[in-house]
């Protein structure tokens, strides 16, 4: 084992390049060695070609440091009329400067594009956002399509399926909806007729938790609390099958995976919502009406009449137009990012996620597109 050094031999004629030679172990032990040889190293472009003829040995250690010195490209260069370099030490060599000089690129276009990093990342989630979109719309179209072939067939509905999966959406979901629906509804009551009674209006209560909830914050609640509580169950439990390969046994079986596993979230989700968004409108709006009992002294039946008298009917069926539609979509995200899932528990995670997002918000959008066209409609 030999000592590393530089020899760089240079005619009389200082404007010709020279010959550098590469002598003894280029290895890690003797790292600090080649350190100081590099450091005493004069300008690599005076270097015409190198000369490894002494060369006892050589790692990826002398490899990069040498790349590093004379720089990656020009070491390639050098390396194509090098003299006595074995084939392996070349390829090392070659490999080295290739690894090299793609780290110090990828370095100078992070430090140079930093600042157009944000501009990239939002680019990036808008067009994740465009396909994601295209992808729910066929989704949509699909299962519109499978839902006109099953309508005409009632042999092919699984009646079973929708009662168990209603089940689980509408009667175990009563509770909370009730309860989270009955204290915003006292809430509002409490903060409204906190308000209005500086302006002698606290009658005008009861209008405002009435319309409040049979027009928004009924169909709301109960959509918000079924994404979050159904789209992730709905997600998880297709993407666990997906995990399985039980997706792919079905469809080995010759069965189709939307009729038999969408279909019926899709069937329930359509019956259980409405369900429970009359159940979030009369939960608040009993609500309201104990907080105006209880401290405001406005009876239960003047609370009645006043509803009856002052809130159009047509408040009502506004509100409950919407639970079909939201219905569906959130049983649409769910079972696509279900179906998503790529055999992973982090994809489980993932897909979960982004199904309960996603679902929460198609819901407040098209409430507040849906918001703006009956307010110009008049309705």
């Amino acid at each position: 084992m030999s000592d590393p050094s530089l020899s760089f031999s240079q005619r009389i004629d200082t404007s010709v390049p020279g010959v550098l030679a590469i002598i003894g172990d280029w290895t890690l032990p003797h790292y600090d060695t080649l350190c100081e040889a590099n450091a005493r190293l004069a300008a690599p472009g005076a270097i015409a070609s190198l000369d490894f003829s002494r060369l006892a040995g050589l790692d990826t250690a002398g490899a990069a440091l040498l790349a590093q010195t004379l720089g990656p490209e020009r070491l390639r260069s050098l390396l194509r009329s090098a003299s006595g370099l074995a084939p392996d030490r070349l390829a090392l060599l070659v490999a080295v400067a290739l690894a090299v000089g793609e780290a110090a690129q990828q370095s100078v276009e992070q430090r140079d594009n930093g600042a157009l990093e944000l501009l990239e990342r939002i680019g990036g989630a808008v067009l994740g956002l465009a396909d994601r979109t295209l992808i729910l719309l066929g989704f949509v179209g699909l299962v519109l399509e499978s839902l006109a072939r099953a309508a005409w067939r009632p042999r092919r509905w699984r009646v079973t399926s929708i009662v168990a999966q209603l089940e689980q959406i509408a009667l175990d979901a009563l509770p909370i909806v009730a309860l989270l629906t009955f204290m915003v509804g006292a809430v509002i009551a409490f903060l409204g007729a906190t308000m209005l009674g500086d302006f002698g209006a606290r009658v005008y209560t009861i209008d405002l938790v009435g319309f409040s909830f049979l027009r928004e914050f009924g169909i709301l609640l109960a959509s918000i609390l079924l994404a979050g509580r159904t789209a992730s169950a709905f997600t998880a439990q297709i993407g666990s099958m997906k995990a399985n390969e039980e997706i792919d046994a079905i469809r080995a079986l010759g069965l189709n995976p939307v009729e038999l596993l969408v279909l019926p979230r899709v069937f329930a989700m359509i019956l259980a919502l409405p369900i429970l968004t009359f159940v979030a409108m009369v939960s608040g709006m009993i609500g309201g009406a104990l907080v105006c009992m209880l401290r405001f002294g406005i009876s239960p039946t003047m609370f009645v009449n006043r509803l009856r008298l002052d809130i159009p009917v047509q408040h009502f069926f506004i509100g409950m137009g919407k639970a079909p539609v939201f219905a569906f979509l959130i049983a649409c995200i769910g079972c696509l990012e279900g179906l998503r899932v790529e055999g992973s528990a982090q994809s489980v995670g993932e897909h979960t996620t982004s199904s309960v997002v996603q679902s929460i918000f198609v819901v407040i959008l098209l409430d507040a597109i849906a918001a703006l066209f009956f307010m110009e409609m008049g309705w």
